[in-house]
């Protein structure tokens, strides 16, 4: 009989055990630590429903193998003379149409161990490209993260992953800078892990019907937005949200791809992935909510205005410090939000541009050993840990130039 393993899971259960010792610590009764945690957790909950709906596209992108087929056709017909960007862009791409990060880079990795192998490249090199490309495609993607950016400011998801296109596509230009500076640095792909890409030989869906399913999301996520830009008011009307967007896009992925049969199986697959984000959403939540109910956001602002920074930047630094603290992009931008959210509005910095800065913000420093995301990748390149620590810097230059960018576009420019 299936059961809750509490010691396989501590690591999403520590924020919840967190939050109810600080909440004591912090002088609060045990019904008071009862209601800060209730309410915190309730206040992340619209999140954690769309996040279950996001697994489901998830699922059918990495279950069917479309995921795996988008990837290595762009690697395949960028060629190997350029393939750092196009190992960065296939990341990029893979995170963009909704698979999480940490399971993008594990689909790409056995191709970038191939190519290395043959081109000559570093690991250091090719995890970077992974990684950056990946950070890009995570803040315009329908991921966890960008949903709670959305919903921490009360946004349309599209709204969200718009804004975040410039400032990715420069985070990608300055990945493949950076690899392609680092490409000879580090240790090089042995023979025995290039023959890791046992998937070479796995027959997939062909690439016109694995794209179906993120067309798809795209299309009906971008009526709304789209409608507002070309102000067509039936369509700035059409209000679509992600809570039924991206099940509706993996089914039809699915039924496209010929795969209708097995509906139940890639659904059921993608929610079941998506439990550990969902623990450590509702984790999040209850830290939200214990923060909250504490003077530190006062305490923020109030070392900001005394250093004499502009109130602009409290986004991103905030953004930039919860992720570094739970070394999780997801987690850093919902206490983020819960935390500081209302202050920025009440500031009068637009939603938009706080959403934005923020999200950038949590890429910065957010692949910390403490978390899961440092040794998934580490793994995924047979890294040991000083060498994926060697790693850091250079994943923090990627992450703040999107948020350099961002801060400059939305708090400044427009």
């Amino acid at each position: 009989m299936p059961y809750f393993n509490i010691k396989k899971n501590q690591s999403r259960l520590c924020p919840v055990f967190g939050a109810i010792a600080g909440a004591i610590i912090g002088g609060a009764d045990l019904q008071q630590t009862i209601n800060v945690l209730i309410s915190g957790t309730q206040s992340i909950m619209g999140t954690v429903i769309r996040v279950l709906a996001a697994g489901i596209l998830a699922g059918v992108m990495m279950e069917s193998g479309a995921a795996n087929t988008i990837a290595r056709e762009i690697v395949r017909r960028m060629g190997e003379g350029k393939a750092i960007f196009a190992l960065a862009l296939a990341t990029m791409v893979i995170t963009a149409v909704g698979v999480f990060i940490p399971v993008a880079v594990l689909i790409v990795a056995p191709i970038a161990l191939s190519v290395g192998n043959r081109m000559g490249l570093s690991k250091t090199a090719l995890l970077l490209a992974l990684s950056g490309g990946g950070k890009a495609g995570n803040i315009i993607s329908p991921n966890p993260n960008t949903i709670a950016a959305a919903n921490g400011f009360h946004l349309g998801l599209s709204d969200v992953m718009i804004a975040g296109f410039i400032p990715a596509i420069g985070g990608l230009i300055v990945t493949v800078l950076l690899a392609s500076l680092i490409k000879h640095k580090g240790q090089m792909v042995s023979d025995a892990e290039a023959d890791t890409d046992t998937r070479a030989q796995v027959s997939g869906p062909s690439l016109g019907k694995s794209i179906v399913a993120p067309a798809v999301a795209v299309i009906l996520l971008m009526i709304n937005p789209l409608g507002s830009i070309l102000h067509i008011s039936a369509l700035s009307a059409f209000k679509l949200d992600a809570m039924y967007v991206l099940p509706i896009a993996g089914i039809v992925g699915m039924v496209a791809m010929g795969q209708s049969g097995k509906i139940i199986q890639y659904t059921t697959s993608g929610i079941e992935k998506m439990t550990a984000t969902v623990l450590i959403l509702i984790g999040a939540g209850a830290i939200a909510g214990l923060i909250g109910a504490s003077t530190l956001s006062e305490q923020v602002i109030a070392l900001i205005n005394a250093a004499g920074i502009s109130g602009t930047f409290l986004a991103p630094i905030s953004g930039i410090l919860m992720a570094a603290a739970t070394a999780s992009t997801s987690t850093g931008v919902i206490l983020a939000t819960g935390t500081f959210g209302s202050t920025l509005i009440h500031m009068g910095i637009p939603a938009l541009a706080s959403a934005v800065m923020m999200h950038t913000g949590a890429t910065v420093i957010d692949s910390l050993p403490q978390g899961n995301y440092f040794h998934v990748t580490a793994n995924s390149m047979f890294m040991s840990i000083r060498q994926r620590i060697g790693l850091i810097p250079y994943e923090a230059l990627v992450g703040g130039t999107m948020t350099i960018i961002a801060t400059l576009l939305y708090g400044f420019i427009l």
